[in-house]
């Protein structure tokens, strides 16, 4: 008998103005959290609260994590970006869609959901301020009117201006 654990990856990728790919990530693991374990549970108890993903936030971490790789997070106690201001993305700015076991979208439900935010130009930051620096993530539901981490990410710096295009690509499989 094989066991399915829950699990999620993600990767970001950056166009230049002219729609040429100027970085890749490739596909790399992150961690569904002991909040994201709960907000499950939530819903499978039918707590009239529960909400799914609400929005992706994107972090600064710390400068001191500009070392490969950037030290890992506790997923039993972690439920909040290091970034006390971080970038948000609502989730009307977030497309969700259902993947088969081959990764193909499909309108059935199934066991493995993508989630993917694209960062236009400007984005987070104007193009005359400095490249924001991105080194942490999140997705974030709700129970309860409180925020609830669903996954995070720790990864080395990403310097976004606002002359390239990033879509990160999330994707959980339960």
């Amino acid at each position: 008998m094989s066991h399915i654990l829950i699990k999620g990856i993600y990767r970001d990728r950056l166009w230049g103005l002219g729609g040429e790919l100027v970085f890749d990530s490739q596909w790399k693991s992150n961690m569904v959290v002991l909040k994201g374990r709960q907000l499950l549970a939530g819903f499978i108890k039918n707590e009239a609260t529960a909400r799914g993903i609400q929005s992706m936030k994107i972090g600064r971490g710390l400068a001191s994590w500009d070392t490969t790789p950037p030290p890992l997070a506790d997923a039993n106690t972690i439920s909040q970006l290091t970034d006390a201001a971080p970038f948000v993305v609502p989730a009307p700015n977030l497309n969700l869609t259902y993947l088969n076991d081959t990764d193909v979208p499909t309108l059935t439900v199934t066991n493995r959901v993508q989630i993917t935010a694209v960062l236009g130009p400007n984005l987070p930051s104007p193009a005359t301020d400095p490249p924001f620096p991105m080194r942490e993530f999140g997705l974030f539901g709700q129970m309860n009117g409180t925020d609830f981490m669903i996954d995070y990410i720790r990864h080395p710096l990403i310097e976004k201006d606002g002359l390239v295009t990033m879509e990160r690509k999330v994707r959980l499989i339960f």
